[in-house]
């Protein structure tokens, strides 16, 4: 099937503060340094304008350098990371934000997310000990960022409904986006209408759901991209099922964040589709009832996340 160009997802999003960012990013969870700096210089080399990384992903120096060694202009990517939780005492987020810009070697972030909206201290599994620091209180350190210039847009990630309301009635600048899981598996329809009904824009990790080989203690599903009707879908697009999955989340209005360190895969992940809405309701249709959230670590840190979201949904 030759593909409409003119029927392509749509390539950025444009956010309350005006700024426009790429809907497709080269996600860095998990991805050693060495193996980092030429995956983003090969991303962005083959048109990829959007990295995302994290401070607890202990490679936000490989993420920078392999921008420097790109030789794409700093202005012309749209740079991520997060804050991570064990910095959420307000004193301690302008030093955490000074550090990763020292890491990534830049002046200003695009994005800068709260992780989670924990606060814990340690992350060594096992002693791990929680704290009593409201993330709103976080929040409005991270707001003061923006002020300060070194920050253009302050979002989060892996919040509840709950917590998204509270954050909501009690800050000065909202949030510009929502990073959560978010696949075949992991639908969350209804938490999908509250981000719609709130202008709230929704950023998708792990579209490619039980890929992973990191979630196979906790699946019992079968492999995702093994799926009859995505299989389906990508012959009738010549393209394949990981690419009908990166565009499912596309054509329904989110941006995505596929991870790699292969340069195949990275580029091959660039090849997206407009689903249609028959598609979309056919993949739905080959899921019901499979249901999986791989990212939960509540056991770990001791905070009951995703509290009262409809997994099932």
């Amino acid at each position: 099937m030759t593909i409409d160009l003119e029927q392509l997802p749509a390539t950025h999003v444009k956010l309350p503060s005006g700024d426009l960012m790429p809907t497709l990013g080269l996600g860095c969870w998990q991805s050693p340094p060495e193996q980092l700096i030429p995956a983003v210089q090969h991303a962005l080399n083959v048109g990829y304008r959007h990295i995302d990384g994290a401070t607890i992903y202990g490679n936000e120096e490989a993420l920078g350098e392999g921008l420097r060694r790109s030789g794409v202009d700093r202005k012309d990517v749209w740079v991520t990371t997060k804050l991570w939780n064990t910095e959420h005492r307000p004193e301690d987020v302008l030093p955490a934000l000074k550090a990763s810009l020292s890491k990534l070697g830049l002046e200003y972030l695009d994005l800068w997310l709260m992780h989670y909206p924990a606060a814990n201290e340690g992350n060594e599994i096992g002693k791990i000990v929680a704290l009593d620091i409201s993330y709103v209180d976080t929040w409005r350190a991270m707001e003061e960022c923006v002020e300060l210039g070194l920050v253009r847009n302050i979002g989060v990630s892996n919040f509840s409904q709950i917590e998204l309301e509270k954050l909501l009635a009690n800050c000065r600048i909202r949030p510009v986006l929502h990073q959560m899981e978010r696949h075949c598996y992991l639908p969350q329809n209804a938490f999908m209408a509250y981000h719609r009904k709130v202008g709230l824009h929704i950023t998708a990790y792990s579209p490619l759901g039980n890929t992973n080989p990191s979630f196979a203690d906790r699946d019992p599903l079968p492999p995702i991209l093994d799926n009859e009707v995505i299989k389906s879908i990508a012959a009738k697009y010549g393209i394949t099922p990981a690419n009908v999955l990166i565009s499912l989340q596309l054509s329904e209005g989110n941006s995505v964040l596929p991870k790699s360190v292969t340069p195949q895969r990275i580029t091959e992940n660039l090849r997206v589709v407009q689903l249609s809405e028959e598609d979309i309701q056919a993949i739905a249709k080959s899921c019901a009832g499979l249901r999986c959230r791989y990212c939960d670590f509540s056991h770990i840190t001791m905070y009951k996340f995703y509290e009262g979201l409809n997994d099932d949904d």
